[in-house]
Protein backbone atom coordinates (compact mmCIF):
# COMPACT_ATOMS: atom_id res chain seq x y z
CA UNK A 1 0.00 0.00 0.00
CA UNK A 2 2.59 2.63 -1.28
CA UNK A 3 1.26 5.91 -3.18
CA UNK A 4 4.77 8.15 -4.68
CA UNK A 5 4.87 11.64 -5.70
CA UNK A 6 7.54 12.25 -8.07
CA UNK A 7 9.35 15.80 -9.31
CA UNK A 8 6.92 18.09 -7.03
CA UNK A 9 8.29 21.53 -7.74
CA UNK A 10 7.80 22.51 -3.92
CA UNK A 11 10.77 22.65 -1.89
CA UNK A 12 11.46 19.36 0.85
CA UNK A 13 11.41 22.11 3.56
CA UNK A 14 8.46 23.35 3.19
CA UNK A 15 6.79 19.98 2.88
CA UNK A 16 8.50 18.26 5.80
CA UNK A 17 6.33 21.06 8.26
CA UNK A 18 3.24 19.14 7.29
CA UNK A 19 4.83 15.87 7.02
CA UNK A 20 5.89 16.05 9.91
CA UNK A 21 2.90 16.33 11.71
CA UNK A 22 0.99 13.43 10.00
CA UNK A 23 3.68 10.87 10.17
CA UNK A 24 2.46 7.82 12.27
CA UNK A 25 -0.91 9.05 12.49
CA UNK A 26 -4.46 6.77 11.29
CA UNK A 27 -4.82 7.57 7.51
CA UNK A 28 -8.23 9.02 8.27
CA UNK A 29 -7.49 11.83 11.09
CA UNK A 30 -4.04 12.60 8.50
CA UNK A 31 -6.86 12.99 5.83
CA UNK A 32 -9.18 15.07 7.24
CA UNK A 33 -5.94 17.05 8.87
CA UNK A 34 -4.57 17.70 5.53
CA UNK A 35 -7.92 19.03 3.77
CA UNK A 36 -8.28 21.90 6.01
CA UNK A 37 -4.98 22.54 6.88
CA UNK A 38 -3.96 26.27 5.84
CA UNK A 39 -0.88 25.68 3.74
CA UNK A 40 -0.86 25.68 0.14
CA UNK A 41 1.15 22.62 -0.25
CA UNK A 42 -0.95 20.03 2.27
CA UNK A 43 -3.08 19.55 -1.28
CA UNK A 44 -0.59 17.79 -2.61
CA UNK A 45 0.06 15.48 0.11
CA UNK A 46 -3.51 14.82 0.49
CA UNK A 47 -3.83 13.74 -3.10
CA UNK A 48 -0.52 11.42 -2.30
CA UNK A 49 -2.57 10.08 1.01
CA UNK A 50 -5.71 9.20 -0.39
CA UNK A 51 -4.87 7.77 -3.42
CA UNK A 52 -2.52 5.70 -1.24
CA UNK A 53 -5.74 5.05 0.65
CA UNK A 54 -7.73 3.97 -2.42
CA UNK A 55 -4.85 1.39 -3.76
CA UNK A 56 -5.29 -0.11 -0.23
CA UNK A 57 -9.04 -0.53 -0.67
CA UNK A 58 -8.84 -1.53 -4.30
CA UNK A 59 -6.16 -3.73 -4.44
CA UNK A 60 -6.01 -5.10 -0.93
CA UNK A 61 -9.48 -5.08 0.65
CA UNK A 62 -8.48 -3.02 3.65
CA UNK A 63 -10.95 -0.22 5.24
CA UNK A 64 -9.50 3.63 5.85
CA UNK A 65 -10.50 3.30 9.54
CA UNK A 66 -7.48 0.49 9.72
CA UNK A 67 -4.80 1.85 8.13
CA UNK A 68 -2.10 4.20 9.44
CA UNK A 69 0.78 6.06 8.06
CA UNK A 70 3.85 3.79 8.40
CA UNK A 71 6.70 6.17 6.44
CA UNK A 72 6.14 9.47 4.82
CA UNK A 73 10.05 9.97 2.91
CA UNK A 74 10.53 13.49 1.77
CA UNK A 75 12.96 13.87 -0.34
CA UNK A 76 15.39 16.32 -2.11
CA UNK A 77 15.37 16.09 -6.23
CA UNK A 78 16.19 17.99 -9.06
CA UNK A 79 17.30 21.88 -9.01
CA UNK A 80 16.32 23.90 -11.47
CA UNK A 81 19.24 26.82 -11.69
CA UNK A 82 17.92 30.01 -13.10
CA UNK A 83 19.48 33.78 -13.45
CA UNK A 84 18.11 36.76 -12.46
CA UNK A 85 20.11 39.83 -14.41
CA UNK A 86 20.97 42.71 -12.00
CA UNK A 87 22.91 46.18 -12.54
CA UNK A 88 26.91 46.23 -13.92
CA UNK A 89 26.00 42.84 -16.01
CA UNK A 90 26.07 40.66 -12.79
CA UNK A 91 23.31 37.81 -12.03
CA UNK A 92 22.24 36.30 -9.14
CA UNK A 93 21.05 32.61 -9.19
CA UNK A 94 17.63 31.39 -8.13
CA UNK A 95 17.11 27.77 -7.24
CA UNK A 96 14.13 26.24 -7.95
CA UNK A 97 13.66 23.25 -6.11
CA UNK A 98 12.28 20.24 -6.19
CA UNK A 99 10.69 17.32 -4.14
CA UNK A 100 10.00 13.30 -4.38
CA UNK A 101 7.21 11.68 -1.96
CA UNK A 102 6.81 8.04 -0.57
CA UNK A 103 3.86 7.31 1.42
CA UNK A 104 4.09 3.59 2.96
CA UNK A 105 0.40 2.35 4.81
CA UNK A 106 -0.16 -0.19 7.29
CA UNK A 107 -2.51 -1.64 8.75
CA UNK A 108 -3.14 -0.98 12.58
Amino acid sequence: MKAYGKNIRISPKKLRVIAEIIRGQDAESALKFLKFAPKKWADILYKILFSAVKNAENNDNQKLTDLSIETLLIQKWIVYKRWNPVSRWRSHRILKRTSNIKLELQVK
